[in-house]
């Protein structure tokens, strides 16, 4: 296995060298001591303690949304007596989630004239004013995690997840399947809508979308990324195509939105309908990771013949791989999809090569600010 995974014996040899002194104590013990490596030690006890008790941090999280902290907080500190009546706690219960809060850079200390126990927004906390889509997930995360109480029952398949319920898509067959009805999409259509920013920012700043002249967005849902695409560039048409229940909702949006330019909604599932032509590029917003291999590849050779030749394909979404943001993309995003019954994380060298099966070239990654947060990939036809 080793000579799969390597073909330096001098690596592989640094490798077993380092799992063996990681792994002993006293070895461990004499690091935590010594001046030049004493740092790296408390750096690595504080990742492991981290990953043992996340999950307490994100409750944590979930506590403080859910009980408006940081919208009390939005005017300025208040005293723990204040918000002992804010949330509803009793002030020795209301003492600890703050503190914890606190702990997690959520939360700050504040003085105040009454010499009172007093809290402020802290760095983190005040990121999360007015930012709906973050707490749209925090709140839809209670979902995820119960599905991961028991992840060994997960991993082997022998529970129903709460996620793959959510997501009213998940796992049918399109072939019998006569799609979602409307009340059934409501729940994650807005959630999809709210939480679009973190992409649409990243994307709309790192490429010029005022080459193109039709731009159709595939699994577009509510329309919020051709929305924002076509009010940056009012020369562009923007075409949304979903499911039918998904795009009666985007018909209403783009209406409102967009009463005086041409834009179509196309309803349909792509697995099994065909795609319309015309448009000079064709985006994938967060859907390509959504969907098994079976389902994405027919879908970028569908792509591939609805374009023109010199058409393009791009693809948003997080990547596995991706540096400095390992954890979110396999780690993460490995689960949530496990969890949701469709899809799975993939890097850009897997991305690359299921378009070049389909027939795209020219492929390349192109930078956003914030990686973790969405990715851009581009093919032309």
């Amino acid at each position: 296995m080793a000579a799969v995974l390597s073909s330096n014996p001098l690596y592989e040899r640094y490798l077993a060298l380092r799992d063996r002194l990681t792994g002993d104590a006293g070895f461990r013990r004499w690091a935590s001591r010594f001046f030049l490596t004493r740092w790296i030690a408390r750096r690595h006890a504080k990742a492991l303690f981290d990953l043992n008790t996340g999950f307490v941090y994100t409750q944590i999280l979930q506590a403080c949304v859910r009980l408006e902290v940081f919208e009390a907080l939005r005017n300025g500190p208040l005293s723990l007596t204040q918000l002992s009546l804010r949330t509803g706690l009793a002030p020795e219960k209301c003492r600890v989630l703050m503190r914890a809060a606190e702990s997690l850079r959520l939360l700050e200390t504040r003085s105040n004239q009454s010499q009172e126990e007093g809290f402020g927004l802290g760095f983190l906390g005040a990121a999360l004013l007015d930012n709906p889509g973050v707490l749209g997930m925090v709140r839809h995360h209670a979902l995820f995690y119960k599905d991961l109480v028991d992840p060994i029952a997960l991993l082997r398949g022998e529970t129903e997840p709460s996620l793959k319920r959510y997501w009213a898509y998940s796992g049918t067959d399109p072939a019998q399947h006569e799609g979602p009805k409307a009340q059934e999409v409501a729940s994650y259509s807005e959630l999809m809508s709210v939480s679009q920013p973190f992409v649409v920012d990243q994307v709309l700043d790192a490429y010029p979308f005022q080459k193109h002249h039709v731009i159709l967005d595939i699994g577009g849902g509510e329309g919020t990324f051709i929305r924002s695409v076509m009010e940056l560039h009012p020369r562009l048409e923007g075409w949304v195509m979903d499911l039918p229940a998904v795009t009666e909702r985007a018909e209403i949006a783009m209406k409102s939105a967009m009463p005086d330019r041409p834009w179509r909604v196309i309803p349909g599932d792509f697995r099994n309908t065909t795609l319309p032509k015309g448009a000079d590029l064709i985006t994938l917003v967060r859907v390509a990771h959504d969907h098994d291999d079976e389902v994405v590849q027919p879908l970028f050779s569908k792509i591939f013949k609805a374009l023109q030749p010199g058409g393009r394909l791009m693809i948003a979404e997080p990547l596995s791989k991706t540096l400095g943001a390992e954890p979110m993309g396999d780690a993460y995003f490995g689960m949530f999809f496990l969890a949701m019954g469709s899809g799975r994380p993939r890097s850009f060298d897997e991305l690359r090569n299921m378009l070049m099966q389909a027939g795209f070239h020219s492929i390349q990654l192109v930078k956003t600010a914030i990686p973790l947060q969405t990715s851009i990939i581009l093919a032309i036809r």
